[in-house]
């Protein structure tokens, strides 16, 4: 059963309070990005995917979802939590000895709802291209999500996959690539301009659409729809998400300042009184 639009707000406002206790408790993660993509994060699980009860790694009967920019722990463990994939209440041993919510996704601890292990950048779109042609030789007609950071896209790998996909015509395949335009260590375009990325996924013959507002859940819910219904028509596809990094926190905002930065205590409090949630069930 889908969410309304009010019980996906009061969720998003739930998982960015999850994603700031989780880095400061450990002085440690990376905020920014996550904060940035909670809201896709909250579609895609609780409206958009064909996800059955439990876990199953091989996934076949059920959409699939593959995190390619690891470093966004936090948004991807609390989402899944709060989905029902494991207790919430272990969201209190991220990033710590023998934790199965390590810094960046991995699949060894076996945790409900990783796939792949995910952080070395650049390699997601490979694993999600494989899993949908993976999907194809088992006749399951189910699709293939994945994420990517726009920083990410330096990276040469992506290019050669994104080529495959399309001649391929991987068409079960919708790929998000999270557009907030800052990494680590400053803007993309002060790092490396990568000029139109749209220009660059056309001309790799993928169908790309654009969500303008990514963090307005209803433009979320039209664009990820938008997008399900250009699948299986022979070309990949491809949604280009403008996101703020740190949405949510006015501090954290227009600055790749918090990319991988926990708040301290008067932060986290201050980030706090800005998401209060009448539904609130923190960890």
């Amino acid at each position: 059963m889908m969410a309304n639009i009010q019980q996906l707000n009061d969720l998003t406002t739930q998982v960015r309070r999850d994603i700031l206790r989780m880095v400061h408790a450990v002085n440690s993660g990376h905020p920014g990005g996550s904060l940035g993509c909670t809201e896709f994060f909250v579609v895609l699980y609780q409206n958009i995917m064909n996800r059955k009860p439990g876990f199953d790694m091989d996934g076949i009967g059920e959409d699939l979802f593959f995190l390619s920019n690891g470093h966004i722990s936090p948004v991807f463990y609390s989402v899944l939590a709060r989905s029902g994939y494991f207790p919430v209440s272990e969201l209190a041993t991220f990033r710590l000895i023998n934790s199965r919510l390590q810094g960046h996704p991995t699949t060894h601890e076996g945790l409900p709802g990783v796939r792949v292990a995910s952080g070395s950048l650049g390699q997601g779109m490979s694993v999600a291209i494989g899993a949908a042609q993976a999907k194809k030789l088992n006749k399951d007609n189910n699709l293939v999500f994945s994420l990517h950071g726009d920083g990410e896209l330096q990276e040469g790998q992506n290019w050669e996959a994104i080529m495959y996909a399309s001649a391929k015509k991987v068409d079960n395949l919708i790929a998000t690539i999270d557009l907030n335009g800052k990494q680590i260590d400053g803007t993309t375009d002060q790092v490396l301009p990568m000029g139109s990325i749209r220009a660059k996924f056309e001309a790799f013959d993928w169908d790309v659409l654009e969500i303008k507002n990514g963090n307005n859940i209803e433009e979320i819910i039209a664009g990820l729809t938008d997008a399900k219904s250009r699948t299986g028509k022979g070309k990949p596809v491809c949604i280009l998400l403008h996101t703020e990094m740190g949405n949510g926190v006015d501090f954290m905002m227009h600055t790749h300042a918090w990319h991988g930065k926990a708040p301290n205590d008067a932060q986290l409090e201050s980030a706090l009184s800005q998401n209060y949630c009448e539904t609130e069930s923190d960890y």
